[in-house]
């Protein structure tokens, strides 16, 4: 029997809105490099519209695949829990692991959110019922097509979670706390509501400095 491998990436790790989503992507060994020929490559070098098409013929065409939406307040417990090596990194991890269980692989090509990629792959390893090859790198997008697959699949779902977020709630941009109307959307909620919404991460410092700038009497509720 052909070896299985799996390629595991994520989306939206860095914003402050919206879910963080782990992807995992199953295909024979042997045959990853045919996921090139679907149109496949790193996630961030695609247009939207690219990534949604090349999305489809992915899903329809690798041997299996599975998608976790890790939302706002798991990663705030996790990121606010105080445990040494137990946050956002093992989040991901636990995730990772779900995936490879729920896929079986004989080799799973992960990209490391962890500084130290041999970790992050000790971490996943020690969350698994039975053994798997486990090949740990950063970038690992940019090298493997079939993490990179992945990388499509979580981006697409992230996108997908954000429009439905934006038809509700309204334009607040990418959700990353970079983009000045993500940080604009976040002051006149405060301003308006006097509390953050539940699809927003809490514990992220971009938010300690905005009650702070406009919204005094907030700020020291929350003191």
């Amino acid at each position: 029997m052909k070896a299985l491998a799996v390629g595991i990436d994520d989306a939206g790790r860095g914003s402050i809105i919206g879910p963080l989503v782990i992807a995992g992507v199953l295909h024979p060994e042997d045959r990853v490099n045919e996921l090139k020929e679907l149109g496949v490559r790193d996630s961030k070098k695609l247009t939207p519209a690219r990534r949604l098409k090349i999305a489809e013929l992915v899903k329809a065409n690798v041997s299996a695949y599975h998608i976790i939406e890790i939302l706002p307040h798991q990663v705030d417990e996790r990121v606010s829990c105080g445990v040494k090596f137990r946050k956002l990194n093992f989040l991901e991890a636990e995730a990772m692991a779900e995936i490879i269980a729920k896929l079986k692989p004989q080799v799973a090509y992960v990209d490391s959110c962890d500084v130290s990629a041999e970790r992050f792959a000790r971490q996943i390893a020690s969350l698994l019922p039975f053994k798997v090859r486990i090949v740990s790198e950063h970038g690992a997008d940019a090298r493997y097509p079939i993490v990179a697959a992945a990388s499509i699949l979580a981006k697409v779902r992230r996108d997908q979670a954000i429009e439905e977020l934006k038809r509700k709630f309204g334009d607040f941009g990418s959700g990353y706390p970079a983009d000045p109307k993500t940080r604009r959307f976040l002051e006149e909620w405060v301003k308006t509501h006097g509390e953050y919404p539940d699809f927003v991460r809490k514990t992220w410092k971009t938010l300690k400095r905005i009650p702070n700038r406009r919204n005094k009497t907030f700020d020291r509720r929350q003191a």
